[in-house]
Parts: C-alpha cells; structure tokens; sequence
C-alpha cells in the first residue's frame, strides 16, 4: 500500500477484504465471564469484536460487539456507553484496546458485582476471523475516476480503505485522503475526508460523505477551467 500511493501522480488501486469467521469454542453468560474472557482470549478474537465491528454493518448505536452485546444482551446501558467510547484506532494496538475494555468493565463491577445473566440463546460468543486482502482490478488516475468507482466498490473496499487503513499507514489516516494529498496534492479536500468521524457512520454512509465531498471538488476543478459541471 506505501507504494500504492506514495508519490505525487500515483493512481490509486482499490482492494477490498473478506473475514472467514472463526468460533474459539468460549462463550460468556455474564460480565464476569465476559471479563475474563476479554482478559485471556487471542489479539485475534479482540481485533474482530473491535477494529472489525464496523465490517459488520451494524446499526451504529454502538462501535464494537462488547458494547452491543451489553446494551441488548445485558441490559446494562450505561456500561454499553462506556465500552462504546473506547476508540480502537485512539489506543493504538490491539494489547491497548483489550486493556481499556478491562478497566472499564472492572470499574462497572465495582458498582454491580452481581451482574444478570444473559437469557438462553443470548450468551457472547467470541469469534476470530481470517481476513485476506485482494485486488479488485480498479484503478483511478483523477477524481472523477475515483468517483465513478467508488459508486461501485463493496463495502469491503470501504472498509479496508476507510477504517482498517488506520492500522497499518503512518500516522493513523485513511487511505482515501492520503491519496488525495500526496498524489493528487489536494490537501484541502484530504483534510474533509479525514474529518469524516468513522465512528457515527456506515461504510454505506462514509461512501455517500466521500462522494459529495469528490463530486463537489470535480464541479469546482470544472468551473476553473471553464467547464460545464456535471
């Protein structure tokens, strides 16, 4: 991906990515087992239930699986708030995450140290994935491919170049505005898109913001030149 869009003039290559989900065989019936859980299962199993929570298109009430499930599976509301404030990307490693889930649920423990369980058929179960990366066979040179295409990729796409882009590319950014500035130089418009909060938003919501935002900088690019805008 560094070469991908390294240097000024560079086309972007779109890639998408695919989880093969896997069962660890733990399940946890209440916070307590939860915890523990949490505490001992894989980087792997944490990385799915965190970073990976918005490939799941989930109604964004929350922004990982532990929240969720204790807001809709426990009932407990006030500690799914705070689960949901733990950023994945702010903390900077998976190790990082799995510690700010712990204190956070042992502080809630403190006030409740009897938690409910949850009903049959309830139960979390933790998961890890197998994710592979591929190319999809979509290049863009300009904005207005960019556009195009990006009216067209999976949510896959969107996702890894949205929201997984922050683990892997200096600096915590998407791969979108990294693009729009070092190849397209257009430091304006990347600044928009990395103001785009990924956590208020779907992947289908994301690709809407970015398109605006892209379709606006073409009219723009077009009126300067003395082109009719679309």
């Amino acid at each position: 991906m560094e070469e991908m869009i390294g240097g000024k003039g560079r086309p972007f290559e779109f890639r998408q990515c695919i989880s093969i989900l896997k069962s660890t065989g733990r399940k946890a019936v209440n916070l307590r087992q939860l915890r523990e859980i949490i505490a001992a299962v894989s980087d792997d199993s944490i990385f799915h239930h965190t970073y990976q929570y918005f490939l799941k298109e989930h109604i964004l009430e929350y922004t990982n699986d532990f929240a969720q499930w204790a807001g809709e599976g426990l009932e407990e509301r006030a500690l799914a708030e705070q689960l949901s404030n733990i950023d994945p990307y702010a903390c900077g490693s998976t190790p990082e995450v799995r510690a700010a889930l712990v204190a956070v649920i042992d502080s809630y423990l403190e006030g409740f140290p009897e938690p409910r369980d949850a009903l049959p058929g309830e139960e979390f179960f933790f998961n890890e994935t197998v994710t592979f990366v591929f190319p999809v066979g979509v290049w863009a040179k300009n904005l207005a491919e960019f556009l195009i295409a990006l009216k067209f990729i999976d949510n896959g796409c969107i996702y890894y170049h949205f929201y997984e882009a922050r683990t892997r590319v200096a600096g915590g950014v998407d791969d979108f505005s990294r693009w729009i500035e070092d190849a397209l130089l257009k430091s304006e418009l990347a600044e928009k898109v990395r103001a785009i909060d990924p956590f208020m938003h779907t992947t289908k919501e994301i690709r809407e913001h970015i398109s605006e935002m892209i379709l606006e900088e073409v009219n723009a690019d077009m009126e300067r030149t003395g082109v009719q805008p679309c």
